[in-house]
């Protein structure tokens, strides 16, 4: 595809190499833009559970031309099970489920495949500062002039701030986050558990462990030979994320008793290279920009893992931003961005309002509190896959704008910070 020649100055900084900030400057970089990517982390990040390829994700990632690179990754599923503590089941839902539009599709992969693929697909144009962001923002004339962190400082003619809930770029620009974050009240870890030879097999199940009071344990298919675990608790605030002996102490006391393989588990917590943990949040902002300044997926509008969707609205954000600066004319009329922030914005924001409107009950079915309460998950679970529910829900999925998952989420699609 042919693109217009952009000014030799046409430089953006995206702050964030996760999928929304690496998949904006690919797009970027497609339309002319040089593109640095500053990335607190010292390399591409590992880590996060599965993601699927339904919806905008497979959509951008088509005009992206890398959906058959992301294809050729699929961890093998076969659906999801609740289970109790002697992994009986109480309810399955398979991936056939409602027409392959239930919790787990087919066509499932780790985000940290994902993740390389947009990250590799980048050419020339973009550049990678890896343990590197900003500490100041100040506009010019003619841009933006960035401070990083390592004492360097650089104007650009626009800012995309790619990085995440805790982001830097709208702490500097917007404020605090306590000024726009919405806990959820509950907190989850997640990280990849090496499989030894007396490791219970998953045979591509997704296995979800409730116990009363709120904890979930939960186990997916990843890579051959490795399970990706996850443990969701009742929590507003964490140890500092630098501490990382505070937080394993903490899943210790939290868990301990929860049954199923959760002493397995919280042992390999303690050796994972990937492990995270984190409150469940969202983010809700009046507006997402500010001059040449913008905010893009999590730092803007974080939905929480318990929406299903922050990939795809990752993956639709970065489209639709570069689809408005290009629109409007730019890189080669850069006067026409602010404008081209704005189109972004009212593109985008009703389908990331729409994803941070959790269907009631969502929250506390992820957890539930009491035996009597995860009982009756369970027939919920069993009761909209029945016959007689299901035209009702067949409806419910046409409706819906992004085709998202059914039913209350038992286990959050917690992902490191994009």
């Amino acid at each position: 595809m042919a693109h217009t020649p952009a000014p030799a100055h046409a430089h953006a900084l995206v702050v964030g190499g996760g999928i929304a900030g690496d998949m904006t400057a690919l797009l970027l970089e497609r339309d002319g833009w040089k593109v640095t990517v500053a990335e607190i982390a010292p390399a591409l990040r590992t880590g996060g559970q599965t993601v699927d390829v339904r919806g905008d994700s497979r959509e951008v990632l088509e005009q992206a031309g890398l959906i058959e690179q992301a294809l050729d990754c699929l961890v093998p599923q076969r659906g999801a099970a609740w289970i109790d503590a002697r992994e009986r089941r109480l309810a399955t839902m398979p991936v056939e489920a409602f027409d392959g539009r239930g919790l787990v599709s087919r066509e499932e992969l780790l985000r940290t495949d994902l993740a390389r693929i947009i990250h590799e697909a980048a050419g020339p144009g973009v550049t990678h500062r890896f343990g590197e962001t900003v500490d100041a923002l100040e506009d010019t004339a003619t841009g933006v002039r960035a401070r990083f962190r390592s004492g360097t400082e650089e104007e650009f003619d626009l800012v995309v701030g790619s990085d995440g809930a805790h982001s830097r770029v709208r702490a500097l620009r917007f404020g605090p986050e306590e000024n726009y974050r919405k806990p959820l009240g509950l907190a989850h870890a997640w990280f990849t558990l090496h499989e030894q030879p007396d490791t219970p097999a998953l045979d591509s199940w997704f296995l979800i462990h409730n116990a009363p009071g709120r904890l979930s344990v939960e186990a997916r298919p990843g890579h051959p030979g490795q399970q990706e675990i996850g443990l969701t608790f009742a929590a507003d605030t964490l140890p500092p994320r630098n501490d990382r002996q505070a937080q394993l102490a903490l899943l210790d006391r939290t868990f301990a008793g929860a049954g199923w393989r959760t002493a397995e588990f919280l042992a390999a917590a303690r050796e994972a290279t990937d492990f995270a943990l984190d409150t469940l949040d969202q983010i809700h902002m009046p507006s997402w920009r500010s001059g040449r300044i913008v905010l893009l997926g999590d730092s803007a509008w974080c939905a929480s893992p318990l929406s299903g969707l922050g990939t795809a609205l990752a993956l639709r954000g970065a489209a639709e931003l570069t689809t408005a600066l290009r629109t409007a004319g730019a890189p080669a009329d850069l006067t026409r961005i602010p404008t081209a922030l704005a189109d972004f914005e009212r593109t985008m924001r009703p389908r990331a309002a729409s994803a941070q409107q959790l269907p009631p009950g969502r929250v506390a079915a992820a957890a539930p509190n009491t035996a009597w309460g995860i009982r009756a998950n369970a027939l919920a679970m069993r009761a909209i896959q029945s016959p007689a529910l299901r035209p009702l829900m067949n409806r419910a999925f046409n409706a819906s704008e992004h085709g998202r998952r059914t039913g209350p989420a038992p286990a959050p699609r917690t992902t490191p910070a994009t």
